[in-house]
């Protein structure tokens, strides 16, 4: 299925641009990239502006004017109720970006989003006219966007126009490598991605806990709103189940452990004990990789970071290794030093270069006389160039993990297979509790309406009665009113009230809601209630 986007494109199977009225929204599992032949195209802007100038060149008669002016303010009128876009009843979900799987780390780099400049990227996102909540997750393999949106077309080519000015890269070098979700596949994608079957390592848990990140700072961000909530929530329930209840995450790897045991098998001796080891950074990273380095015999590290204090914490936490801590602005001569180098700083500057490196003196014969580097950051801290110096040094990156996991992957489909199962009950339930929202306007209409007329009736009888009834009386009467019609509205309020974690409950709840909309008519209240507001 293609995907053409641009204002300019034509979408795959109707007649017509931009938004189709009257066909189907694509539901399909997943939206691959290419770009529209530009011998096909239809220049829709200079079409839409002749047709404005040749229309504003036509003479209307008075009557006519008066006619449009209605007809455009009955559609104002209705317009918050009845979606423009025909065939989208509610807003879609959508899941758009690029990961491991598809997308070299080249293309990634220039994507990636520090945890810092999150709220931005929701805060501008949510800036767009046609999407209402957005969510970022950015990490080393991936950099995936999540968004509700009011119109699908429109919301996706709104997240490609700012994926686009954000990379500086054009669609179309982002497109070939993009992957494009909606609804029920967008959040079966993310509980996937939370338990672990989306990652290069298979079950590996530092996932999870970037997705628990991404829903922690949504709480201080006015765009990750209630859908984006709910949904991020049950994918940590989710993950956390796949984890505790399959074997899934048994002798799993993260990526650090996996730069250490490639580092090991590159070692000619494939041992530690010959190498003089240096980690660029001190978070977590950089945490794990010293932890997977000591289990495989590593006892002496030289750590780099831009303060002392956190270096001392790491190396507080590993009494069993022997640290050597250094200042960045010390990096070239400790690179110098040492023949085994990690990066996994926070940079998002390239910190080495081939130049940097290839008047260094060669590295111990014991390694093999090659200097190596193990870039597992994103951005990446050291250049590809490094691999011009064929025989005194090779750089390392992500994407060169995947030979290491390769052979764990086997070992973990059964594993895999269980836990989609239990995927499948965690988005059911999403599902439900997100159907179960859509008896909030109702619930407010029929409340609304019954308001509306008891307080209309009551004032018909308080000008009829006339000026003899004391504030006393009239609370009495008031309070009556009220009371009878709390107790009539207890019964169908009662049935749009529902368990959303219960999918046969919010389906017979969805068909309460039709059957009231139907009886109290709380469409054309809803259209009456809107047009008052606009006057």
């Amino acid at each position: 299925m293609v995907h053409t986007g641009g204002l300019q494109g034509r979408l795959p199977g109707c007649g017509c641009h931009g938004t189709p009225v009257g066909c189907k929204p694509f539901r399909g599992t997943q939206l691959h990239y290419r770009k529209t032949p530009a011998s096909s195209r239809v220049d829709v802007q200079t079409h839409c502006a002749n047709s404005v100038s040749n229309v504003s060149n036509v003479k209307l008669p008075a009557t006519h004017k008066e006619a449009s002016q209605r007809a455009l303010d009955q559609l104002r009128a209705s317009s918050s109720i009845v979606n423009r876009y025909a065939m989208e009843k509610k807003s879609s979900i959508i899941a758009i970006g690029l990961t491991i799987h598809n997308t070299p780390v080249e293309i990634r780099e220039k994507l990636a989003i520090p945890e810092a400049e999150w709220p931005r990227a929701i805060e501008e996102l949510c800036a767009f006219p046609h999407i209402e909540e957005a969510a970022v997750l950015s990490t080393c393999n991936r950099m995936e966007l999540y968004v509700v949106a009011v119109s699908w077309h429109r919301g996706v080519r709104e997240i490609e126009e700012w994926m686009s000015h954000s990379s500086g890269l054009s669609l179309a070098e982002l497109r070939p490598h993009m992957f494009l979700l909606r609804d029920r596949d967008a959040t079966g994608h993310l509980l996937k991605v939370a338990g672990g079957l989306d990652s290069l390592v298979m079950g590996e848990g530092q996932i999870l806990a970037q997705v628990k990140q991404v829903y922690k700072v949504g709480q201080n961000s006015t765009g990750f709103g209630r859908h984006l909530n709910g949904l991020f929530k049950q994918a940590i329930t989710a993950g956390k189940r796949v984890r505790a209840e399959t074997s899934i995450s048994s002798g799993a790897v993260s990526v650090s452990s996996a730069a250490a045991e490639l580092a090991q098998l590159k070692l000619p001796s494939r041992s530690f004990a010959d190498a003089k080891v240096c980690i660029i950074g001190a978070g977590k990273m950089s945490r794990l990789l010293v932890k997977h380095l000591a289990s495989k015999g590593c006892t002496d590290v030289m750590v780099l970071n831009r303060s002392r204090p956190r270096a001392e914490a790491l190396a507080e936490e590993f009494p069993e290794v022997s640290f050597d801590i250094r200042l960045m602005d010390q990096l070239m001569p400790s690179v110098q030093q040492c023949d085994t180098i990690f990066a996994a700083s926070g940079s998002e500057a390239i910190l080495l270069h081939a130049a940097d490196i290839a008047n260094m003196p060669a590295a111990s014969e014991a390694v093999g006389g090659m200097r190596r580097f193990f870039d597992i950051s994103v951005p990446r801290n050291i250049a590809s160039d490094v691999n011009t110096l064929e025989t005194s040094a090779h750089v390392y990156n992500v994407d060169d993990l995947k030979e290491v996991v390769s052979a764990n992957k086997e070992a973990r489909q059964q594993a895999a297979q269980e836990a989609a199962v239990l995927l499948k009950d965690e988005q059911l339930a999403f599902e439900a509790w997100r159907d179960s929202l859509a008896t909030v306007p109702t619930i407010k209409a029929l409340r609304g309406k019954a308001e509306s007329i008891r307080s209309s009736e009551l004032e018909k009888a308080f000008s009829k009665l006339g000026d003899g009834l004391t504030k006393k009386q009239m609370r009495a009467v008031e309070d009556l009113s009220r009371n009878i019609v709390n107790k009539l509205l207890h019964g169908p309020m009662t049935a749009l009230r529902c368990d959303g974690n219960d999918a046969a409950a919010v389906g017979e709840t969805l068909a309460n809601m039709e059957a009231l909309e139907r009886m109290f008519e709380l469409s054309r209240l809803e259209i009456a209630a809107s047009a008052a507001l606009r006057k």
